[in-house]
C-alpha cells in the first residue's frame, strides 16, 4: 500500500522535456498550491541547460542520479515509450511514485514488469490517458454507463492525422519498433483506450497495417473489433492525411441512441440522438471546444486525479492495471497484422 503525502507539496521531477513535456509543466504551474517541480532529467545537455534556466531548478542527466541526490515523491516519464518500463522499475526501486506518459510500453511483458515493480515497491503507477478527460467524453461515458443507447450494435474510430517524413525525422527513436511504436500504439493510442473504457472488455481483434514514410512501423492501418458484449466495431487509422490533422472520431450505433463525436480529436459532438432525453443532453454545445490541439486539454485534470489519490482521498483514475487495458489491445493488432489471424483476448490465460 502506498504511503499519503499531507501537510507539503507533492515533489515532482519530470523526465524527458520532449514535444509532450510542456503539457506537465503546465499541469504543475495550474496545480501550484499541491505540487512543485523538484528537479528536471533530460540527456540532451542544451535541452537541459533550457529547462533548469527556465525553471530554476536542479537539472540531471541520468535518471539514477536524480533519483539518489533529490528526495521526490512522483516523477513524470515523458521519454521514448520504450524506455518508461525500465525507468519506471527503477523509480519503485527508490521509492518514487511513477506518471508515464502513453503508451506505457512498446512490450506486453514490460507493461507487466512495470505494474509488479510498483506493486512491489508499494508505489502508484499512473498512466496518463487524458483524453478520457474531455469534457465531451465525459459526456458520452455517462451515456454508456447509464445505458441509454440500449444493447450497443456498432462502434467506429476514426484518426486521420497527418505526421510527414520530417516529424520521423527529428530523433533516432521515432518511427522504430522498440522505442516508438507506429500509428496505433503511438499517435491513436488514446482512441484504442476508448474501446475498453467506453464499450467494454474486447473479445478478438483482426488487423491489417502498411507503411509509406521511411519508418519501421506502421502509418497507417485497419481494426476489426468484437466485444464480449456482442458489439462489432473498427478503427481507420492513418498518419498520411493531406495537408494536415482532419480527424478524430468515434460513432457509437444503439438500439436507442446515435452519438458521433468528431473534431480533430473528439472535440465535437456532432450528433447526440436517444429515445429518452435527459437533463444534461443541454450541455453538448457547451461541452465542444475548438482545438488545434491533439492532445486535447486533459493534463490538468488528470493531475488532479493523481493529487487526491497521493493525498489520500481517491482512487486511481488509470493506474498500471487500466494502462495495461490498451496495450494489450495494441499487442494484439500487431500480432494479428504481423500473422494474419484473429487474435482472441487476453493474451495470457
Amino acid at each position: 500500500m502506498y504511503s499519503t503525502i499531507t501537510n507539503r507539496k507533492i515533489r515532482l521531477a519530470i523526465v524527458g522535456c520532449g514535444r509532450i513535456s510542456k503539457n506537465h509543466f503546465g499541469s504543475i504551474d495550474k496545480h501550484a498550491d499541491n505540487v512543485e517541480l523538484a528537479a528536471i532529467c533530460d540527456i540532451d545537455p542544451k535541452i537541459l541547460a533550457e529547462h533548469t534556466e527556465k525553471y530554476k531548478v536542479p537539472g540531471y542527466r541520468h535518471l539514477e542520479e536524480m533519483l539518489k541526490a533529490e528526495k521526490l515523491d512522483l516523477v513524470a516519464l515523458c521519454t521514448p515509450s520504450g524506455i518508461h518500463p525500465d525507468q519506471a522499475v527503477m523509480a519503485a526501486e527508490h521509492g518514487v511514485n511513477v506518471i508515464t506518459e502513453k503508451p506505457m510500453a512498446t512490450r506486453w511483458q514490460d507493461g507487466v514488469r512495470m505494474v509488479k515493480a510498483c506493486d512491489d515497491a508499494g508505489v502508484c503507477l499512473f498512466v496518463v490517458k487524458q483524453n478520457r478527460r474531455n469534457t465531451t467524453l465525459q459526456l458520452l461515458k455517462r451515456a454508456v454507463e447509464e445505458k441509454r443507447f440500449g444493447k450497443i450494435h456498432m462502434v467506429h474510430l476514426n484518426v486521420f492525422w497527418t505526421r510527414p517524413q520530417s516529424y520521423y525525422d527529428q530523433a533516432k527513436w521515432r518511427g522504430t519498433w522498440e522505442f516508438d511504436g507506429g500509428a496505433f500504439m503511438n499517435q491513436a493510442s488514446h482512441y484504442v483506450d476508448l474501446l475498453d473504457w467506453l464499450i467494454g472488455p474486447v473479445e478478438k481483434v483482426q488487423c491489417m497495417m502498411s507503411t509509406t514514410r521511411d519508418i519501421e512501423v506502421e502509418d497507417t492501418g485497419v481494426l476489426n473489433v468484437r466485444w464480449r458484449n456482442g458489439a462489432l466495431g473498427s478503427m481507420s487509422v492513418t498518419m498520411l492525411t493531406y495537408p494536415k490533422n482532419l480527424e478524430g472520431s468515434i460513432t457509437i450505433l444503439g438500439e436507442k441512441g446515435t452519438v458521433r463525436i468528431g473534431g480533430v480529436a473528439v472535440n465535437d459532438i456532432q450528433l447526440w440522438q436517444f429515445d429518452e432525453p435527459r437533463d444534461y443532453d443541454e450541455q453538448i454545445k457547451a461541452a465542444n471546444y475548438a482545438t488545434t490541439s491533439v492532445y486535447g486539454f486533459g493534463h490538468p485534470l488528470y493531475y488532479k486525479n493523481v493529487i487526491d489519490v497521493l493525498r489520500g482521498d481517491a482512487e486511481p483514475e488509470t493506474d498500471g492495471r487500466e494502462g495495461l487495458k490498451s496495450l494489450e489491445m495494441l499487442i494484439a493488432a500487431y500480432l494479428s497484422a504481423r500473422d494474419g489471424k484473429t487474435i482472441s483476448l487476453p493474451l495470457e490465460y
